[in-house]
């Protein structure tokens, strides 16, 4: 049966440089672009507190937390969102949310400017605590997003610094908060799924889970669960770096089926490129043959050209369509 390698990168993370740790993540990258990565320096106890906080957020009244609902973020996307008002694929996901983001003032040109998702983060009024836990959590993932970023230039041939200097000296950072209930409590209709078949849409996305399993990879056209150890960063490929190496590296399509008896979280951090970064092919790169015709919609990431930030917008529009209605609008 296929299965999600796990990958040591305290050497590459401690030193800058791992050989073999390069190797281990190039392989991983063509073969399933799901990996675990282990010695990635996340403090256990940050993870355990941004958990615990999470749960009690979750746990508030409805109202409470429509205090920070998405469409009071505006322009930034941020904000809160109950179970059902996600879409995937146009089927509404079985799972609430909590949409942070890099945390920018008004008037940092970026937001004066008007770029969706950019902005200030909702943060809720209790627990005042978590506002912290976000900020320290992204800062330390971004940070091994980074460094696994280093590695996969190696395995490419390009020098270390690749991705920072072209695509990443200021990223995209989009983090996320996930509540999956069981799929038996679910209000969202007869879906056998808590999230439907979908790939990601940018770099790099790195994923903490709470010991709870649900996640599914499409490996060699068969499901298979990715363990769910909190120790673990789970990692996968998004299309802009499946359009960059020609294929070489996958961005695979997964799903989440939480058939337990108790609530999932899970914390999903997007690094992807600038917003106005423009995706070409990496140095040397060729592009294999086409196929879009396996992908989950059919379309295939080599036939974008443009700017990373119209990719996005033009996917994630389709995820919240009414809220991404009131932005074009305003």
């Amino acid at each position: 049966m296929p299965s999600v390698p796990v990958i040591d990168i305290d050497r590459l993370r401690s030193t800058g440089e791992d050989p073999s740790a390069s190797v281990a993540i190039d392989a991983a990258c063509r073969s399933t672009g799901f990996f675990g990565v282990v010695g990635h320096g996340v403090d256990p106890a940050l993870r355990a507190r941004l958990d615990s906080l999470c749960r009690e957020f979750f746990a508030l009244p409805a109202a409470e937390k429509a205090r920070i609902a998405m469409a009071r973020g505006g322009r930034a996307w941020r904000g809160w969102f109950p179970v059902g008002s996600e879409l995937t694929s146009g089927t509404p996901d079985a799972k609430e949310g909590l949409y942070f983001g890099t945390d920018l003032t008004d008037d940092d040109p970026r937001v004066r400017a008007g770029l969706p998702l950019h902005g200030p983060n909702l943060y809720p009024g209790r627990p005042v605590e978590l506002a912290d836990a976000v900020r320290a959590y992204m800062s330390a993932v971004t940070e091994v997003g980074q460094t696994l970023l280093r590695g996969m230039a190696v395995g490419l041939g390009l020098p270390p610094d690749w991705f920072a200097r072209t695509l990443t000296a200021e990223p995209t950072v989009l983090f996320r908060v996930f509540r999956y209930p069981p799929l038996a409590e679910a209000p969202t209709g007869p879906s056998a799924d808590s999230v439907g078949e979908h790939t990601d849409y940018g770099l790099l996305t790195l994923l903490g889970q709470d010991g709870n399993p649900g996640l599914e990879v499409l490996l060699d056209d068969v499901w298979t669960d990715v363990p769910a150890d909190p120790d673990t960063l789970v990692v996968n490929l998004g299309d802009m770096l499946e359009l960059m190496t020609g294929r070489r590296y996958r961005s695979t399509v997964h799903r989440v089926r939480n058939h337990g008896g108790t609530d999932r979280l899970s914390y999903p951090l997007f690094l992807d490129p600038g917003w106005d970064a423009v995706v070409t092919p990496v140095p040397g790169a060729e592009a294999a043959p086409g196929a879009a015709a396996g992908r989950w919609d059919g379309e295939d990431p080599l036939d974008w050209a443009g700017t990373y930030g119209d990719y996005l917008w033009s996917r994630v529009a389709r995820v919240f369509p009414e809220l991404a209605d009131d932005v074009s609008t305003s």
